[in-house]
């Protein structure tokens, strides 16, 4: 396939200088919904935008932030893991730590306040690790709310962990059995039940996707990654690091360690999709890498689709990354050359699950380790010493059943 969400050299200045508009990042993002949908997002978007300007609401998201999840999370320095690799000073987000065991906490935190504000009685989300699911129902729980997650059959298999911590918590857990029966399946319906019970019903969505202003507000609740970790950086290291890392699916951890280094310019970012089984075997999750422009949930992005359209099926390892789509910033950062995406296939995460597990202790989720993954290529490419944030969205805890068929 072509690689339309990347530009061309000569025009990427006038991208980078172009206003962002209502609801997009350059060509990307948007409000492709049903119009039940239209006055609802309205309403979000005004309420969000005064909700982020409020100190009040700041300083609950702050509270709940450190109290409940645990933040600030450790920047830590791999010391036998940057030995191995050599070249690399590896420092490692550790958001494994936070309460739920990865990221998704501190969007799930956000949008349940918003969903508060808005007087909504009734939470649905959609899940592909679980992980995001399992935040959701925690939220929930912690407000009393109600709530349903949709996962797709497949990663209700894969996922067995997390679909009983869900219910544990209080959730009712919806098999997806249409499609892929992975996570693109369970935001359609998602998306379906929200349409339908839109008066009570608020849709915390898991990734920096979505219509506008979905993937805003789930960057900004996830931005606090970036902000600790530069600032973490700084006081350890006195300088900036050089590289960025990041596994991308829909992208939200990626977005969250990026961001706050966005004007960074000497700071490279790189995210790291699923290359599956191999990129020239059809059967991966680059959607950067590999996808073409469309619309998919609601905005406009780089997707996984046919000629004629259909999006096709994605594959990886790691069901947090089985995503045919992504969010449309990160289109955004590409197109502009901001950011760079390289894919990483199963095998080569299997292996930097192992290296982590092996060097520091510390197993992480096979969405992170498609990062770790790519570390051993990115130590090759060095003609001197560098330094590198990895965001360790997860921990494997989740994945023992998967990796022990494998290892």
């Amino acid at each position: 396939m072509g690689r339309p969400v990347r530009a061309c050299r000569e025009h990427r200045m006038d991208i980078m200088k172009r206003k962002f508009y209502h609801g997009h990042f350059g060509d990307f993002g948007g409000q492709y919904v049903p119009e039940t949908l239209m006055s609802l997002l309205y309403d979000l978007e005004k309420i969000y935008g005064k909700l982020k300007q409020d100190r009040a609401f700041r300083k609950e998201f702050a509270f709940y932030l450190r109290e409940y999840a645990g933040r600030p999370t450790n920047l830590y320095f791999a010391r036998r893991l940057s030995a191995h690799l050599k070249t690399l000073k590896v420092f490692l987000k550790r958001e494994d730590l936070l309460h739920t065991g990865a990221h998704k906490i501190n969007n799930t935190l956000g949008q349940i306040l918003v969903a508060q504000k808005m007087a909504k009685k009734r939470i649905i989300a959609e899940t592909g690790a679980g992980q995001h699911g399992v935040a959701t129902a925690t939220v929930a729980a912690l407000f009393g709310l109600q709530c349903e997650v949709y996962m797709g059959q497949e990663d209700i298999e894969r996922q067995a962990l997390n679909v009983f911590r869900m219910r544990l918590l209080g959730a009712k857990v919806n098999p997806v059995n249409s499609g892929s029966r992975t996570l693109k399946d369970a935001m359609n319906e998602a998306i379906r039940d929200w349409v339908t019970n839109v008066k009570d019903t608020f849709y915390i969505i898991g990734s920096v996707a979505g219509p506008h202003p979905y993937p805003v507000m789930v960057r900004d609740f996830q931005a606090v990654i970036g902000r600790e970790a530069r600032r973490q950086f700084l006081k350890q290291e006195g300088k900036l690091p050089d590289y960025l890392l990041a596994c991308v699916g829909g992208g939200s951890n990626a977005m969250g360690l990026f961001y706050a280094f966005t004007r960074d310019t000497s700071v490279r970012m790189i995210g790291v999709e699923a290359a599956g089984y191999g990129l020239l075997t059809g059967r991966h999750a680059a959607s950067l890498s590999q996808g073409e422009i469309g619309v998919l949930h609601g905005s406009k992005s780089a997707l996984l689709q046919t000629q004629d359209g259909q999006i096709t099926v994605a594959h990886s390892i790691a069901a947090g990354l089985d995503y045919p789509g992504v969010g449309p910033e990160h289109a955004y950062y590409r197109q502009t050359g901001r950011a760079e995406y390289v894919a990483v296939e199963d095998q080569a995460a299997i292996q930097g699950l192992k290296l982590l597990s092996k060097t520091e202790g510390i197993i992480p989720a096979l969405e992170s380790a498609h990062a770790i993954g790519y570390l051993e290529t990115l130590a090759r490419r060095q003609k001197r010493p560098a330094t590198v944030i990895v965001c360790l969205s997860g921990r494997g805890d989740k994945d023992v059943g998967t990796i022990k068929e494998l290892v």
